[in-house]
């Protein structure tokens, strides 16, 4: 990687670190004033469902967004092809800045609802789910080949162009996927399944997409051609 491009994904890197330092800050400022026991669990309707001690409300969301942080920073070092993420280093940073960033919203919404603010942390997750959707949808059409990101199936990680036009695909179901999301912050109670729903349905069909479009190739390709002749 050149240098330049290392100096950029080290400054984008720097912004998820910050945003985890101002998690964990926010922890620190807020802890005499917490309770016991934090609520830090929702259901679908925004009622709290579960509780977790202060010390591990404080500290497992910002623990779990520094892990990711040193997680993302590891694979393209580890990866057989972690020189085609060098292909989409921009698009591979930004993703950890955008997932940082819901973590640490989410983390600043619960310490603010058990310091009895009034904040509807379902519909923030969704919102923020959203967001995290359509950059998903943004990120793959940019995704070349690799063993950690993206969408790895059998059959896109053995012919290129499944893995091209899969993602191509899945670039656009995401960003589908975020709209209905949206579209289901007016839904209430039911906003969460309007998030779920279509991203399980978009894994489910990109897998599908890709496999149909694997087959269609092994019949069309060399093999098919060799017995077409044979038949001849």
């Amino acid at each position: 990687m050149p240098s330049e491009s290392r100096l950029s994904t080290r400054l984008r890197f720097g912004v998820a670190a910050l945003l985890v330092a101002v998690g964990a800050a926010a922890s620190l400022a807020v802890a005499p004033d917490l309770p016991e026991q934090m609520v830090t669990r929702w259901n679908a309707a925004g009622e709290a469902t579960g509780t977790l001690s202060r010390t591990l409300g404080m500290w497992l969301v910002p623990g779990l967004a520094a892990g990711l942080i040193g997680l993302f920073a590891l694979l393209p070092r580890i990866d057989p092809l972690g020189e085609n993420i060098a292909g989409f280093r921009v698009h591979y940073d930004r993703f950890v800045v955008v997932v940082t960033a819901f973590l640490v919203a989410l983390h600043l919404a619960v310490l603010a609802v058990n310091l009895g603010y009034a904040v509807d942390v379902t519909t923030l997750a969704v919102a923020g789910g959203a967001a995290l959707l359509y950059y998903v949808g943004t990120l793959l059409p940019h995704v070349e080949p690799n063993w950690f990101v993206g969408i790895r199936t059998p059959w896109t990680l053995s012919d290129d162009a499944v893995w091209e036009k899969t993602h191509a695909l899945g670039g656009r179901l995401f960003k589908l996927s975020a709209a209905l999301a949206v579209a289901g912050l007016f839904a209430g109670e039911y906003a969460v399944y309007f998030l779920v729903g279509p991203a399980l349905a978009t894994a489910a069909i990109t897998v599908a997409y890709s496999y149909v479009l694997y087959a269609r190739g092994a019949g069309e390709g060399d093999d098919g051609d060799a017995a077409v002749t044979s038949a001849k």
